[in-house]
């Protein structure tokens, strides 16, 4: 493992299947009453500049299932988010804490806080990426097919930081990945060069849903309009018209196919009450697996067994 999570183009398969074992490991501890002590004494800073549930209530609660204790920072309270520059606040947790998972919006300033800690950083979001959410996805996907390799993963929607770490995790865990994106709303330049180098060329761009979910194993989908992006509402729509998650397009993929949605969910945009309803199970399993998956990251970085 690297120092830090800061993106999955930094992890090799090995480093992301460690975590995704160790997360099924520390999931079966959880659920069967075992003690799990592994970060005792340990305190993790969490920096918040972008509103979450699920990043602070799965990491907060991960740490002192743990043994350790988390700390909320929020953008509007502290120096950070009255100008402070980062390497200063990076310095300073750096003496005070075992590790800093930051939910941001430029990926830079994950990439810099990293650069001046000797502590692990983690990446709870940025608008580039979400690797924490995709280790869940994957996690949840073996969970349920029992393999990753030779699946097709099928992402339908806006290129942001959801499609850019699918497009990568999915790849590297020898999965073929298929993406739907209006023209315009592609993923990140350094994913489509990372995903033109797989060896496998198993990575293909469409700019219809229903070419690119045929034959899927796995169908995913994100709102249309992220966190930021609420005044760009009226254009998106029009843009992702036709972008959704429906019966018919699922009548296009492959049989049992499961339905993925990081939350929270637009019933009647970007996936239908039907099929959200229909594939509840799954998509909570993801939701429930970030703390599972966070957690084996935490471990990994933070506790004495260093990956």
């Amino acid at each position: 493992m690297t120092k830090d999570l800061l993106k999955l183009l930094d992890l090799s398969k090995e480093d992301i299947v460690k975590i995704l074992n160790t997360a099924d490991q520390l999931k079966y501890e959880q659920k069967h009453g075992i003690a799990q002590d592994h970060l005792h004494g340990k305190t993790l800073a969490m920096i918040f500049e972008k509103n979450s549930t699920r990043t602070r209530v799965s990491f907060e609660a991960g740490m002192f299932q743990l043994g350790g204790h988390a700390l909320f920072l929020s953008g509007k309270e502290s120096q950070i988010g009255r100008g402070e520059p980062v390497e200063d606040t990076a310095r300073v947790l750096d003496r005070y804490c075992d590790g800093i998972m930051i939910r941001t919006f430029a990926q830079e300033e994950v990439e810099e806080l990293a650069r001046y800690t000797r502590i692990p950083v983690i990446n709870g979001l940025t608008d580039f990426c979400h690797p924490c959410q995709v280790l869940a996805d994957l996690l949840t996907i073996r969970e349920h097919k029992a393999v990753l390799e030779g699946l097709k993963l099928c992402y339908i929607g806006d290129g942001n930081n959801m499609a850019n770490s699918l497009i990568v995790g999915g790849l590297k865990c020898g999965m073929e990945v298929s993406v739907a994106c209006p023209q315009g709303y592609d993923p990140a330049p350094q994913v489509l060069e990372f995903a033109k180098s797989d060896p496998a060329h198993t990575f293909s761009l469409h700019r219809t849903p229903q070419e690119a979910a045929v034959h899927a194993d796995v169908l995913v989908t994100d709102v249309w309009a992220s966190m930021g992006q609420e005044e760009e509402k009226a254009v998106r729509e029009k843009a992702f018209a036709g972008y959704q998650v429906n019966a018919e397009l699922l009548a296009l993929a492959n049989e049992g196919c499961m339905v993925q949605h990081c939350l929270p969910a637009h019933r009647g945009e970007e996936i239908t009450a039907e099929v959200f309803e229909a594939h509840a199970e799954e998509i909570f399993d993801e939701a429930e697996n970030r703390l599972h998956a966070q957690k084996a990251v935490m471990y990994l970085l933070m506790g004495d067994k260093n990956g």
